[in-house]
């Protein structure tokens, strides 16, 4: 994909324009016809196996991937940036009257007839009650973050829904589109508005307006789905059944609809260059990347794991870091991390080393920026800091404690080389490391009992992947913001698992969110990036492409930064 178009095309959208809408996904083949396989099911396999599918809920990927196949938002994106309707009937722009002229309101207008799976008819009533829902605080979302700007969602007629602002937003389409704007049905939902959210069987057994519906689900190994008759568009649904298969690992993703050929997609395939690429010449299957947003970061937590409050909460604001407070030794970590061994090493062409929190769209990649492998200097850093070998086993101390770290990621072969290539650099200059290792099903779970998710944070450091799903980044920037710390008094729902707390960053947010001028935005997100880097607050080592697994005999795939692969699978289809 070409990052200077959707680039371009974001910034159209930040100008209040509005780019030219595409009425349906574009499609585009992906590989010549082979023989077999059975033309009425769609085979998937994640090995992330989702485990809910209701994406307010999660803050997995995978979880969303499986949910967007029977869930849609107002509309998306494409991989340039245009706009594509899938519930709304026309973009709103400032020529139609959709988009307030003081930037205040956006209203959209829904497309007609439109049902849920059940045949229950689709109204503004069900986009003003996931509005209701995705904020109310007893629910705990993970998604309540990017609708924080709103002052009201209200439901003009069955097919208007008008969105007020707190303030002016040049950022209207942040909410209800692409990833995290999925509407919800009222009548399902109404009785789960509360503490008992996650208990609502539509969280595993959703209604849906999209080409597909679940007809049973086992969380963590199969879904299946069978076409939705009540689909707008349901004489050009292709499958009549879909399989999404859990669990297993990237290789053996890889291999099955690469070399074998036994699914038609596979997702996520975060597997070493030189196994992709043996793996492809069976051809069977294409190695698709998509490059978009997604930087493979490691983050500090700058509370203590290993403190607990009164009532039993562990990395608790109550409790400061006792060694990455101090930025020398977060600036000294960072100076110890070898980013081109690993994206050359481990990602090849699917990953670049980077430094930046924020790569796409490509004018908010930040020139500011650079980073340097220098093991010498990270010494003298730590040195500086008062950290030092005093008691000669190896390993730094200072006024008694040991400069120990427990560093976690989910299970996946590229990431466990690029935790040992991590730990080996970190031990030279005088950090233990103890690493571990987590099921992606539990790791991505938003599970808030479970103390192993990426949410909870009961490590020092830890490694994922996320970007901004939108081309306006603001909601991605958002997640380092002091109001969006993790913790026990919102379940543990929001984004900032660092519980990296700055006023000047949060200063510069404000004026983000207020500032209708696009080079000003641009410029105040780049210096959000900068401050982020130059504070080491966080450590971004590679943008990697989002990989799949495409078989030959499939088509229509037409994959976007902005928005799940599975956005557009009413197009996928076999010759």
């Amino acid at each position: 994909m070409n990052v200077r178009a959707v680039a371009t095309a974001g910034l159209c959208l930040l100008l209040f324009t509005g780019c030219q809408a595409a009425q349906s996904p574009t499609q585009s083949e992906t590989g010549a016809e082979t023989a077999s396989a059975p033309d009425d099911t769609l085979r998937l396999l994640y090995w992330q196996a989702p485990t809910i599918l209701n994406p307010h809920l999660s803050s997995g990927f995978k979880d969303s991937e499986a949910s967007r196949i029977t869930l849609e938002p107002l509309a998306s994106f494409d991989a340039e940036g245009n706009m594509v309707l899938f519930l709304a009937a026309e973009e709103p722009t400032l020529d139609n009257g959709g988009v307030a002229a003081d930037g205040r309101s956006v209203t959209w207008r829904l497309k007609e007839g439109l049902l849920w799976s059940d045949g229950t008819p689709v109204t503004a009533e069900d986009v003003a009650f996931t509005y209701e829902f995705i904020v109310n605080p007893e629910v705990a979302t993970t998604t309540a973050g990017s609708y924080e700007i709103i002052d009201s969602v209200e439901a003009v007629d069955d097919t208007t829904v008008r969105i007020t602002f707190s303030e002016p937003n040049p950022a209207w389409y942040l909410v209800f589109t692409g990833t995290e704007g999925m509407v919800l049905p009222r009548h399902i939902f109404a009785d789960y508005n509360g503490p008992n959210g996650r208990e609502a069987p539509g969280n595993t057994m959703p209604v849906g307006t999209g080409p597909y519906r679940v007809t049973s689900f086992t969380p963590g190994d199969v879904i299946v789905y069978e076409a939705n008759p009540n689909y707008r568009e349901a004489d050009q649904v292709a499958f009549s059944r879909v399989e999404l298969k859990g669990g297993g690992d990237a290789t053996s993703a890889a291999r099955a609809v690469l070399q074998t050929g036994d699914v038609d997609y596979a997702n996520n395939l975060q597997v070493e260059a030189a196994i992709l690429n043996q793996l492809e010449a069976a051809g069977q299957g294409q190695v698709v990347a998509n490059f978009g947003s997604l930087v493979e970061r490691i983050i500090f937590n700058f509370t203590d794991p290993n403190q607990a409050t009164a009532d039993g909460e562990t990395s608790s604001v109550e409790f400061p870091h006792p060694m990455f407070n101090d930025p020398q030794v977060r600036q000294a970590i960072n100076l110890a991390i070898d980013r081109d061994t690993i994206a050359t090493q481990l990602y090849g062409p699917t990953g670049q080393a980077t430094t930046n929190f924020l790569v796409a769209p490509g004018p908010f990649n930040s020139e500011n920026t650079s980073f340097a492998y220098d093991p010498e200097a990270a010494e003298a850093l730590l040195d500086e800091a008062g950290w030092v070998d005093s008691n000669n086993n190896g390993t730094r101390d200072k006024d008694g404690r040991e400069m120990q770290v427990v560093f976690q990621t989910s299970v996946n072969p590229v990431r466990q080389k690029t935790q040992e290539i991590v730990k080996q650099t970190l031990e030279q200059i005088g950090i233990g490391v103890q690493l571990k290792s987590i099921d992606a099903s539990v790791y991505f779970s938003s599970d808030p009992a479970n103390r192993e998710t990426l949410d909870r944070f009961s490590a020092d450091l830890q490694m994922f992947a996320t970007g901004n799903t939108n081309p306006d980044p603001g909601a991605y920037l958002k997640t380092y913001t002091c109001d969006e710390i993790t913790q026990k008094a919102n379940n543990w729902s929001k984004s900032n698992y660092a519980r990296y707390c700055n006023p000047e960053f949060d200063a510069l947010w404000e004026q983000s969110a207020a500032t209708l001028d696009p080079e000003a935005r641009r410029d105040l997100f780049i210096q959000m990036n900068d401050l982020l880097i130059n504070e080491a607050a966080v450590m971004p080592i590679v943008h990697r492409a989002d990989v799949s697994g495409v078989s030959n005999r499939l088509t229509g795939i037409s994959l976007t930064p902005w928005d799940l692969s599975t956005w557009n699978i009413a197009e996928w289809q076999r010759p």
